[in-house]
């Protein structure tokens, strides 16, 4: 299965277009990951816990992605795009979002 974020895959005729392919992945926040992220946000610099949710989101999502388009017989998802958001519960917590969507196809 090629995942790309082309529209078009080099050397690779495209047959038959299977439709859209999406997949969402959603993690809670943490207790703990905050309070480091909220020392971090006053002294300044990157959160590298929040960082590595959010990889993990991605490639979580791309994984969900992947499966979906072979449900559908797919040799590939293509113009693939992934996007990060933040779900607001209450004034307790947040959810972080992460998507990716793009087309399934066969050659």
């Amino acid at each position: 299965m090629i995942l790309a974020t082309t529209d078009t895959l080099q050397g690779k005729n495209i047959k038959q277009y299977l439709g859209i392919v999406t997949a969402e992945v959603i993690y809670g926040s943490n207790m703990l990951r905050d309070f480091f992220a909220s020392i971090r946000d006053f002294w300044g610099g990157r959160t590298g816990s929040y960082e590595r949710v959010f990889e993990r989101g991605q490639q979580d999502a791309l994984k969900e992605l992947q499966q979906r388009a072979q449900q559908l017989g797919a040799d590939a998802v293509i113009g693939i795009q992934l996007k990060t958001d933040t779900i607001n519960l209450d004034e307790t917590g947040v959810l972080m979002l992460i998507t990716a969507s793009g087309t399934a196809v066969k050659f």
